[in-house]
C-alpha cells in the first residue's frame, strides 16, 4: 500500500528519502552523533526511507540494526525519537529519488511498493549495521545511505554518483547520504 504525508509540513511518499544533519548539542547522543557527521562529506549525513502510513520510516543507523521508527504527528522532533531511534539529528528535508525518472505512474507506484517491501523485509530480518561503507553491494547488512541505494537499484535506479572523497581510493563504491540528496530533486525542510 501507498501513503502520503507530511514531514514538518513537507510531502512524503511511500520510498521518499528523509534526510538529516548532525545531531543536536542538548544531548551526550547527539554531541557523537554531531562528530560523525563532520566524518561524512556534505550537510546531508543520514538517510531514512518514508515507508507509511503516519510516520512510519526505516533506517539503518545507531541501533545497530535496520529498524522501523515513527515520527509523531508529522514532525521531527529527533529528541522525542530518540527512545526508538538511538540518535539526536536534525531534518534537512525530503529527497525524492523517482522525480525525475521517466516512468509511468504506474510503474511509480510499483518501484515504491518494492522499496517499501525491501526495506521492511531488512527490518523483519534484524539486518545489521554495515560498518564497511566500502562495500555498498553487500544485503548482509546496511549502512543508511546503502539501504536507499539498494532498494532503488533493485529497480533499475542506481543512486550512486561516483561522488567519493578526493585522495581516498575506492571511495566512490560508497553510497554517501549527501550523494543521495544532490543526486535527486530535494526540497528543504523548514526548520
Amino acid at each position: 500500500m501507498l501513503h502520503t504525508s507530511l514531514i514538518n509540513g513537507v510531502e512524503v511518499r511511500t520510498g521518499d528519502l528523509v534526510c538529516t544533519t548532525d545531531g543536536g548539542a542538548s544531548f551526550t547522543a547527539g554531541q557523537f552523533w554531531r562528530l560523525v557527521g563532520k566524518l561524512v562529506p556534505g550537510a546531508v549525513d543520514h538517510v531514512a526511507i518514508y515507508i507509511g502510513p503516519g510516520g512510519r520510516c526505516v533506517e539503518a543507523g545507531a541501533n545497530g540494526r535496520v529498524i522501523a521508527f515513527e515520527v509523531p504527528g508529522g514532525w521531527w522532533d529527533a529528541e522525542k525519537m530518540c527512545g526508538q531511534r538511538k540518535v539526536v539529528d536534525t531534518l534537512y528535508g525530503i529527497a525524492y529519488p523517482l522525480a525525475a525518472q521517466p516512468l509511468t505512474e504506474e510503474e511509480r507506484n510499483e518501484i515504491r511498493q518494492g522499496v517499501a517491501g525491501y526495506c521492511l523485509a531488512q527490518v523483519e530480518a534484524a539486518k545489521p549495521y554495515n560498518l564497511n561503507f566500502f562495500d555498498s553491494r553487500t544485503e548482509n547488512a546496511f549502512y543508511c545511505s546503502q539501504l536507499a541505494y539498494r532498494a532503488y537499484q533493485l529497480h533499475g535506479i542506481d543512486l550512486n554518483t561516483g561522488m567519493g572523497v578526493p585522495d581516498i581510493p575506492g571511495s566512490q563504491s560508497i553510497i554517501f547520504p549527501q550523494e543521495l540528496w544532490s543526486g535527486c530533486a530535494h526540497k528543504r525542510c523548514p526548520g
